[in-house]
Formats: C-alpha cells, sequence, structure tokens
C-alpha cells in the first residue's frame, strides 16, 4: 500500500459492496427455500457455496493487493459481483442461480480483501472499519425493510447486492494504483505476530461460524416457531441493524479508552447469551429481544476484531487472511445451522452455538491482550529485563512528555538500515548514552568517538 494513507471514504464504499451479501444472507437462503423448491439444508448450501468462493479470493489475494496496487483488484471484484449476482438475479434454474452465486461470492472476497489491506494502511484502522461496519449494517437494514414489500422471489436480494456493486464503481477511481515499475520497496517477507495471527484467524473463523450458524437460520426460526410473517421478521431484521448501528458507532466513540481485550471479551459473553435466547424463542418479544441485542453487540466485536487483525501487520496481509478464515466461518455457519437444527431443534441449536461462542472468547481475547496495537498501560510496555516503561515514568519524576501519556497508542518503531561497512567500522565503544557531554554542556542524542 502507498506509505500515506488515503481517504477512507473509498474503502468504506468497496467494503459496504463485499461484506454486504453477508449481510442478506438470511433473506437469500430464505427465498430460495421458498421460491426455487430447494430443501433448508440445500438452501444453506447454495448460501455457504457463496461465501466460500468469497473466502477462496481473499485468501488468493492476501498479500498480493500491494503488488497490483487497490484499484484493479477492486474494479474486478466489483465487475464479478455485478456480472455473477445479476446472472442469479436473471436465472431461473438452480444450477445457474449457484454459478450465477458463486462468481459474485468472488468478486465480494475480492473487494473484501482489498477493503481489509486499505484498512490496515489507515492511521485508525479501528475507527475505519467501525464505519465500513456502519456503512454496511445501514445498507442492509435499507433493504430489508425494502426487500419484503417486493416480489421476485430470490431475484430481488441478488439483485441489489449487484446494484450497490455497480453503485460503489466510481469510488474506486479514488483508491490507488499499481507500485511504480523499479520501486524498491519490499512485497514479501515474513508475517509478524505469525502465533499471534493464527489463533486471531482460527478463532474469528470458529467465531464467526457460530454467528452464522444462527444467521442464517434466523429467519426460519421466526416463521416456523415464533410464527412470525417474513413482513414482521424484516422489521424485526431492519432493527436489529438499526441497533447494529447505534453499537458500531458506540465503538468508534469508545475507541482504544478500554483496549480491545475488555469489548471482545464482554461482547462475546452478551452473544453468546443472544445465541441462546433467540433460538428458543416462541414469540416476538423474545426473538426480537435476541434479535437485537445480538445485533447490536455482534458488529462491535467485529470492528474490533478486524482492528485487531490489521494492527498486527501494517501491509494488511492479516486483515485479508484473518477476514477470509472468517468468511470460511461465515460460509460454513448456514450448513451448520440448517444440520442442528433439523437434527436437535433450534432451541439445543442454540444451547450449543452459544457454549462455543463462549470457549473461542477465551484465545482471541488473549491475543487482544498480548499483541501490539493496545493501549499503553503499566505492563504494556517493557524493557528488556526491566519495569514497565509507563510504571517507571510514573514512579521516578520523568519529565512530562518523556512518556505518551497513559492510555496512548503505542508509537510505532522504524527500522534504519546501516551500509555493511559503516557497521564494521564502528564498535561498541563509539556510542554512548544520551546525555551532556564535553565541557559546554551540550547534550547529544549519541557520540560516535570514530567520527570525531
Amino acid at each position: 500500500m502507498s506509505p500515506r494513507p488515503r481517504a477512507a471514504w473509498p474503502l468504506v464504499a468497496v467494503f459496504t459492496a463485499g461484506y454486504l451479501a453477508a449481510y442478506l444472507l438470511p433473506t437469500i437462503v430464505g427465498r430460495l427455500s421458498t421460491h426455487l423448491g430447494l430443501s433448508a439444508a440445500q438452501a444453506g448450501l447454495v448460501g455457504s457455496a457463496l461465501l466460500l468462493s468469497s473466502a477462496t479470493a481473499g485468501f488468493t489475494l492476501a498479500g498480493r493487493v500491494e503488488r497490483y496496487g487497490s484499484r484493479r483488484p477492486a474494479r474486478a471484484g466489483l465487475a464479478l459481483a455485478v456480472v455473477g449476482y445479476g446472472c442469479a438475479a436473471l436465472a431461473g434454474s438452480v444450477p445457474l442461480v449457484v454459478m450465477g452465486a458463486v462468481i459474485g461470492g468472488l468478486g465480494s472476497g475480492t473487494a473484501t480483501a482489498v477493503a481489509a489491506a486499505g484498512i490496515a494502511a489507515q492511521r485508525d484502522p479501528h475507527r475505519t472499519s467501525s464505519l465500513g461496519l456502519l456503512s454496511v449494517s445501514a445498507t442492509a437494514g435499507a433493504l430489508y425493510l425494502t426487500i419484503p414489500h417486493l416480489g421476485g422471489g430470490h431475484r430481488v436480494p441478488f439483485a441489489s447486492i449487484a446494484l450497490v456493486a455497480l453503485l460503489v464503481w466510481p469510488a474506486t477511481a479514488r483508491l490507488g494504483g499499481s507500485a511504480p515499475t523499479g520501486s524498491t520497496a519490499p512485497v514479501g517477507g515474513r508475517l509478524p505476530h505469525r502465533r499471534s495471527g493464527l489463533v486471531l484467524a482460527g478463532g474469528m473463523l470458529v467465531w464467526s461460524m457460530a454467528q452464522n450458524a444462527l444467521w442464517g437460520v434466523s429467519s426460519r426460526i421466526g416463521v416456523s416457531q415464533a410464527g412470525l410473517s417474513e413482513v414482521t421478521i424484516g422489521a424485526v431484521f431492519a432493527a436489529a441493524l438499526g441497533a447494529g448501528l447505534l453499537g458500531v458507532m458506540g465503538a468508534g466513540v469508545l475507541g482504544a479508552r478500554l483496549g480491545r481485550a475488555v469489548p471482545i471479551g464482554l461482547g462475546t459473553v452478551v452473544i453468546a447469551g443472544s445465541i441462546v435466547l433467540s433460538s428458543s424463542a416462541a414469540g416476538l418479544g423474545s426473538f426480537a429481544t435476541g434479535e437485537i441485542t445480538w445485533n447490536t453487540v455482534y458488529p462491535v466485536v467485529l470492528s474490533y476484531l478486524i482492528g485487531l487483525a490489521a494492527s498486527l501487520d501494517v501491509r494488511g496481509r492479516w486483515a485479508v487472511l484473518a477476514g477470509s478464515a472468517s468468511s470460511v466461518g461465515v460460509a460454513c455457519g448456514p450448513v451448520l445451522g440448517s444440520v442442528l437444527s433439523e437434527t436437535a431443534g433450534y432451541p439445543v441449536m442454540g444451547l450449543i452455538l452459544g457454549a462455543v461462542t463462549l470457549v473461542v472468547a477465551a484465545p482471541v481475547t488473549a491475543v487482544a491482550l498480548h499483541t501490539g496495537g493496545r493501549p499503553l498501560v503499566p505492563g504494556s510496555v517493557r524493557r528488556r529485563g526491566g519495569a514497565p516503561a509507563a510504571l517507571l515514568a510514573a514512579t521516578t519524576g520523568t519529565l512530562s512528555g518523556a512518556v505518551p501519556r497513559m492510555g496512548a497508542p503505542e508509537q510505532a518503531v522504524t527500522e534504519i538500515s546501516m551500509p555493511a561497512l559503516r557497521r564494521r567500522r564502528l564498535g561498541r565503544n563509539a556510542f554512548r548514552t544520551a546525555g551532556p557531554s564535553g565541557a559546554d554542556g551540550q547534550s547529544n542524542a549519541y557520540a560516535s568517538t570514530s567520527d570525531r
């Protein structure tokens, strides 16, 4: 990515187009089942094929967006989304619908990968990811209010995603192009924080799978168990996504004041309880309470997870890999939800998914506690073998401004290369600690005896 972060709104627009299919998954699966004569499991498989295709595009592009630039992959992804979802909307046979959904999924995954890489290069990844989730929640909420009043079966949801991708196309003109020919910036290199990144990616896979196992069958819970109409369910989903907007705005205002571990850990506990409540709903009250609470907290936790992944690598590789792993979980969710609900019933399914969500909260929260980008508090910055720097500053009378204030984000450290010949000439005794030097009492950051 460019070393100078670009405007955030084109990334937010591309993020919205890429994420929208996952947000509209319940109505896609529900209408495929109702209007194409598919069983619940078959409709879930179509949704899973779409999202697996999206995850495949993300894994393929991880680490390559920097090489190709943002503009070309974003435009290719949006074009695939328009063509694929457009064909799925126009097709009347199941094979053509599935083919269009898979092609559209490739486009969604490509757009999401470009947005994730760009978000990681922003000065405040959490704020930008919050804006993206705010945008996609608002768009999906408006569609949930509109789609139930329209006919057309499966055509309307697919056409809506294609239309949004088409409207986002002009925003790609503000994205960066490919890297200049002959650029010396490395495009490879070892992934930083490999253990933490793998734990986070695996945790996001399981976490997303549990969330979307319920999300994929929420519409059927409302119809078959709670006895609600499609219009009422659409209104509940719109209200839930509206509450999600408030949650994301609150997360944006809160920022890093509490770090990432508290919102991720506590939020996941609330999500687990909401899953149990929603899956056992027998009427409008419990169904709406569970769905609204769940959708209020879900995007908040997701925004912190995306920001955490972005903080692990400024080039966005972990953001793309973790996002793609999350897409795999999202893809497996509808199938898992359909199988569990058909074999054990909705309430038991909710208990299983709630327990899985609680179990995965521990390792993901641990990553948030022990990786870079956390707030600077006592214990977060240590010298080798020494005490926390922030604690030392607070107890030894360090001058104001010598260290960042408590709660401030950690500052990035930049490596400065030194030619090999010069490294050989300078010995260990060529440098001494900063402080007054010489008779004139002037202060130097370092003194090189070989250059004097």
